[in-house]
């Protein structure tokens, strides 16, 4: 186990990105919003240091309209996987409001995807509101199904062995 790893973001999974651009899609006219989660880049196969975004984590009890979204703090977990934020602008300007650098400094990584939520209608800005180059990558992410996949067997206890 490395005791230091790189908290350089390599950039971000083709499916989270896609996954994002589809709810964006789905909640127009109004905004989305969503937390950015990583994995070591190691994990996931690469041969470089680093953490890839792999996950889009929606924040249950979001309010959003037109011109924004509010999140309740109070949900946002604790997560040593968090890297940043992403949110929609149905406008489609891609490019921070104040009120979105008001937010940008937790995480080291904000996406603003724009209508009409193609491909191309995203970019990433760094904590200060700079933009910054995020990759896209084709990695295969763990099946998010598995965490559930277990059998009777795996919940058997051998009771004897928790009495010594």
């Amino acid at each position: 186990m490395r005791l230091f790893r790189s908290k350089e973001i390599l950039g971000i999974a083709e499916e989270a990105l896609e996954f994002a651009l589809e709810a964006s899609k789905e909640t127009h006219p109004n905004e989305y919003m969503g937390f950015l989660r990583g994995e070591d880049a190691r994990q996931l196969g690469l041969d470089r240091s680093g953490t890839v975004i792999t996950d889009v984590l929606i924040i249950p009890g979001t309010k959003s309209d037109p011109t924004s979204a509010t999140v309740d703090s109070n949900m946002i977990p604790n997560d040593m996987r968090a890297v940043g934020s992403i949110h929609s602008h149905p406008n489609g300007v891609l490019r921070p409001s104040d009120a979105d650098l008001d937010t940008f400094g937790q995480g080291q990584v904000h996406i603003i995807l724009g209508h009409p939520y193609r491909r191309s209608d995203w970019r990433a800005f760094d904590q200060e509101g700079k933009p910054t180059t995020l990759d896209v990558l084709d990695v295969d992410l763990p099946d998010p199904e598995s965490f559930f996949d277990f059998d009777e067997a795996d919940l058997d206890l051998d009771l004897d062995d928790l009495d010594q």
